[in-house]
């Protein structure tokens, strides 16, 4: 099963695709957020051509574990994925992939400008990631 993965943002929406075998995450380019119909747009093109079967987003809870205004921004879209894409959306806890992201590319060396272009990406592989690795595991019990 193929699996798309976002990290969405006000001005971005990080992507990322789990291969076929749904053991590894792979960062696409990040879409750059114009207009509703733009985004839905760049999403038809990628989930026809990686015949996507679920998308998984990243769900922004707080460390304590309650829901904030980024929740309900989440919501709002993964609302219109579903209305439009009639997928199954799972929403996966993402506390601190913006930030882990950040980490990764500032100790791979890679200098600021370049890794604004990245974080969102690399935000999508870790959050889909996390979720592959979760049904591994389930799978092995």
């Amino acid at each position: 099963m193929r699996i798309l993965g976002l990290d969405y943002g006000e001005k971005r929406i990080g992507v990322a695709v789990g291969d076929e075998e749904g053991l590894i995450a792979q960062g696409l380019p990040t879409i750059i957020r114009k207009t509703q119909k733009h985004d839905m747009e760049i999403l038809t093109n990628l989930i026809k051509n990686h015949s996507i079967e679920k998308i998984v987003i990243g769900y922004p809870v707080r460390l304590d574990g309650s829901e904030g205004i980024q929740c309900e921004k989440v919501n709002r879209f993964a609302a219109v994925l579903q209305k439009t894409f009639l997928l199954p959306i799972v929403r996966w806890p993402e506390t601190m992939s913006t930030k882990d992201a950040e980490e990764i590319l500032i100790n791979s060396g890679i200098r600021w400008k370049k890794r604004k272009n990245k974080v969102d990406k690399i935000a999508a592989c870790l959050i889909l990631q996390s979720y592959l690795d979760s049904i591994c595991h389930k799978s092995q019990d």
